[in-house]
């Protein structure tokens, strides 16, 4: 299936293998969408989302192992979820847009809304308590304060885990207040202090932007664009691990392993190189095309749930530039956007936007790939309270290709 988001009649009926009149009563039928180009007044085009998904349906029915065998590419939805929806274009958490949620939400209430439906119970989960770390751990940390923020939480979740045995209870409530603390240890994690009676935002804000109050904002609003993105590869390891009924702490770790992975998270390093290459050449022009003479690809550029641009991407690099507006880091990136948008035809995913934060920012070595962590591990923790929900297994089986037994 094509990228576009419409397709013309023949291509539709083409891609559905279908006659133009069969094509013609799917729409009556309301089955596709189509709308008038303008150019003609009989003239239309037809919904490329609708198409696909008819022809899904029809591939399902007629080969339904090897829907299911597809569905692990970007295929047929396998899984139910309450969280996350993407279509046409836009994200939403429970069924509000993400984008306005940034403009009206803390990182908190949106924790709380996708982990129970409510944000007004943020105050509840969030909700400072008494409990503190052992002097073991407290040395760990102080051992670890060299690495880069995201290699820092892999190392010190799993110890922290160890001493919160309130972890192990795995009711809803229990479970979402197990995620807040998790949350709050991160954000100090990253920040290099813990700061009490703050929100996650703030705790970042003191650590990385101390003179710059108003920045807490951005990173609230990073953290939001950030927070779930349907049944992505961490996502998914988080239900798995989380089917086993293993620990919220052992649930984020997990995601924090397929985070790290170069085509997931650890994308925005490439991003990063990517942005010091068009630095140091001046040009963004050349940088591009230059990769696209080697073969090489653009990284942070391009989104296959998004044909017409990642909104996370577009909104994180507003929301940057205006709070940095004659910050060359953001001049550079948008200088970037331009071009690849006029040689590629693509538009910048959240991953371009979280880097040019970065460096707008200055934020600490690998403060790109802690923020996208930060931010992903509410979506983990509401998969992991959806999945202990439904009590069962995650167990596919596999179809074997190997040798097969002798005598």
């Amino acid at each position: 299936m094509k990228k576009e988001r419409y397709l013309s009649a023949r291509e539709a009926a083409e891609e559905l293998k279908i006659s133009l009149s069969t094509l013609y009563a799917y729409v009556s039928r309301g089955l596709i969408r189509s709308e008038a180009t303008g150019e003609k007044k009989r003239t239309r085009r037809y919904r490329a989302e609708d198409v696909r998904r008819l022809k899904e349906r029809a591939e399902q029915r007629r080969d339904p192992g090897k829907v299911v065998e597809g569905a692990l590419s970007w295929g047929t939805p396998v899984m139910e979820s309450g969280i996350t929806l993407i279509s046409d274009g836009k994200l939403y958490y429970r069924g509000r847009d993400a984008l306005a949620l940034v403009g009206e939400s803390t990182i908190e209430e949106v924790a709380a809304l996708v982990w129970t439906g409510d944000p007004d119970g943020a105050w509840w989960l969030f909700a400072p308590d008494s409990s503190a770390f052992s002097p073991r751990f407290e040395s760990v940390r102080e051992s670890v304060a060299g690495l880069a923020p995201f290699e820092a939480f892999q190392v010190l979740l799993p110890l922290a885990a160890v001493e919160d045995l309130a972890a192990y209870d795995l009711r809803p409530a229990a479970v979402a207040r197990t995620g807040a603390r998790i949350l709050r240890l991160m954000a100090a994690i990253a920040a290099g202090e813990e700061v009490a009676g703050v929100g996650v935002a703030e705790t970042l804000q003191r650590g990385w932007a101390s003179e710059d109050p108003e920045i807490a904002v951005l990173f609230g609003s990073a953290l939001i664009l950030c927070a779930d993105h349907e049944l992505n590869v961490s996502a998914f390891t988080a239900r798995c691990v989380s089917s086993s009924e293993a620990t919220p702490y052992a649930v984020v770790t997990a995601g924090l392993s397929a985070l790290q992975g170069v085509k997931h998270g650890g994308h925005t390093e490439l991003v990063e190189a990517f942005l010091r290459e068009a630095e140091t050449s001046g040009s963004a022009r050349k940088t591009i095309a230059d990769r696209l003479k080697r073969g090489e690809s653009v990284p942070g550029f391009g989104h296959p749930l998004y044909p017409g641009g990642d909104p996370r991407g577009s909104e994180l690099l507003r929301l940057v530039a205006s709070a940095c507006p004659q910050n060359p880091a953001v001049a550079l990136s948008a200088a970037v956007a331009e071009e690849a948008l006029d040689l590629i035809g693509e538009r910048p995913r959240v991953d371009f936007g979280l880097v040019t934060l970065a460096r707008a920012l200055e934020l600490p070595p690998g403060g790109a790939k802690a923020l996208f962590a930060l931010g992903r591990t509410v979506g983990w923790i509401g998969h992991a309270i959806e999945q202990y929900g439904s009590d069962s297994l995650i167990r596919p089986r596999a179809r074997y290709v190997g040798e097969q037994p002798s005598g």
